[in-house]
């Protein structure tokens, strides 16, 4: 064999084994991304994000009393929750939704707690500055298997309406019950009086009309939350223990009157005689136009809510 015939064979099987030392590990590396996203489902998000959405809400159909709010505010914008408005309602309340806005509304970057990062110690287990280790499991219904939620007061479902718009925290709806009785008398009439502050009340989509998690939440002009505050009495069957949310409260009443704002009112609810004694719960809440707890910038934010107990009998 002539030297030159030698030469060539070594430096082509030189060249062969350096390419397969380079080309290796790159298809491994290939194939590995191929498989981790071949078995994840087409809703969930593909890697960490610094940034979760949890959507939950619960509602129970109550007759309402036809009561009307007085106060500093104007009460004639109650509702049942068959979505029936009464006289004097300055609300929408048709059942159609202005817009499914979904960008975060009045959020600003200066506040501190804009990002997760800087968010403070919540109680909850966070830790300021912990690496994002988030396992997403979905964003959106396109991988539920329950039925598409149709705007009415219908479970086990699956909500795809957008979350909405989120007040700054300067500017989160916050709500308080200011004055209630302690004891009543069965079938005695009582009130309450109900304090909002950031919340302005003038949304309200009926339920009955479709109009329940139908609306993605709203701001005003003013980045506060349009909607209106819920009030319900139940009799608690045992005050050790949570309750059964299924049966319909002894009362409810919607407020939606036109009033609210940046600044502190009241409204006072007029609550009809309840016959049944014991322990009466009575509780308030806020909601958006489509009947959801408003949503907060952060996590270690009170919900806007407040409760009290009267003992009948």
């Amino acid at each position: 064999m002539r030297p030159s015939t030698s030469r060539s064979r070594t430096i082509a099987v030189t060249a062969l084994a350096l390419g397969l030392l380079v080309a290796g590990p790159a298809a491994y590396a290939a194939g590995a991304a191929s498989a981790n996203r071949s078995d994840r489902p087409a809703n969930v998000a593909s890697g960490p994000s610094d940034s979760t959405g949890s959507s939950g809400g619960s509602g129970s159909s109550g007759s309402s009393e036809g009561s009307s709010g007085s106060g500093s505010s104007s009460g004639g914008g109650e509702h049942d929750h068959a979505g029936h408005t009464g006289p004097g309602s300055s609300g929408s309340g048709d059942g159609s939704g202005d817009s499914a806005g979904a960008g975060a509304g009045g959020g600003s970057a200066d506040q501190g707690s804009g990002s997760a990062g800087d968010e403070p110690d919540a109680g909850d287990g966070e830790k300021k500055g912990a690496p994002s280790a988030l396992d997403i499991l979905a964003v959106d219904c396109s991988g539920s298997r329950l039925t598409a939620h149709d705007g009415f007061q219908k479970a086990p479902r699956c909500v795809s309406t957008a979350f909405g718009e989120v007040a700054d925290a300067d500017r989160s709806p916050s709500l308080l019950i200011t004055q209630a009785p302690t004891t009543v008398r069965p079938g005695e009439s009582f009130r309450l009086t109900v304090s909002t502050r950031n919340l302005v009340r003038d949304r309200f989509l009926p339920a009955a009309q479709g109009g329940y998690y139908a609306e993605a939440s709203l701001l005003d002009g003013q980045g506060l939350q349009r909607g209106h505050f819920h009030t319900a009495c139940r009799i608690l069957p045992d005050p050790g223990e949570a309750p059964d949310s299924s049966p319909d409260p002894l009362f409810f009443q919607a407020t939606e009157d036109g009033g609210g704002g940046a600044r502190p009112d009241s409204v006072t609810i007029d609550v009809p005689g309840v016959e049944q004694t014991g322990e009466l719960q009575c509780s308030s809440w806020a909601g958006d136009g489509s009947h959801r707890t408003p949503m907060m910038q952060r996590a270690n934010q009170t919900p806007a809510f407040d409760s009290v107990r009267i003992e009948v009998g």
